[in-house]
């Protein structure tokens, strides 16, 4: 096994509690079953969000999934002039057999423009 890392992104409609839970429920799931991973080969996860979300910690959607023996923090992203607004980001730490360029990195919806050259 190996220590690899993961990244995605999702952006949310609104700014709600309610709809970060599903959203980022979504892209952690997606996370885990594009690279075939179950909870136990997570290590540690990073989310940030961009300044404009205040409703809920991104982190307390892993909580809802079960996640709850894996570190977890969430951080705001820089405010930067122009950038995609309403933005979670995700960095998993992951225990792998799989190489780097066969992990899938995971871009919902228009979070995709993020990075055309990985998402999926």
């Amino acid at each position: 096994m190996a220590v690899r890392a993961v990244r995605g992104a999702v952006q949310l409609e609104r700014d709600e509690a309610g709809h970060m839970g599903e959203r980022v429920s979504a892209l952690l799931t997606a996370v885990l079953e594009r690279n075939g991973l179950t909870q136990e080969d997570l290590i540690s996860i990073w989310f940030t969000a961009t300044p404009d979300l205040h409703c809920d910690f991104p982190a307390a959607a892993a909580r809802g999934l079960g996640i709850v023996d894996v570190p977890l923090i969430c951080a705001q992203e820089l405010d930067i002039a122009g950038a995609m607004p309403r933005v979670v980001r995700v960095l998993a730490h992951i225990d792998t057999d799989r190489p780097r360029s066969e992990v899938a990195h995971v871009y919902l919806g228009a979070a995709a423009a993020l990075r055309k050259d990985i998402a999926q």
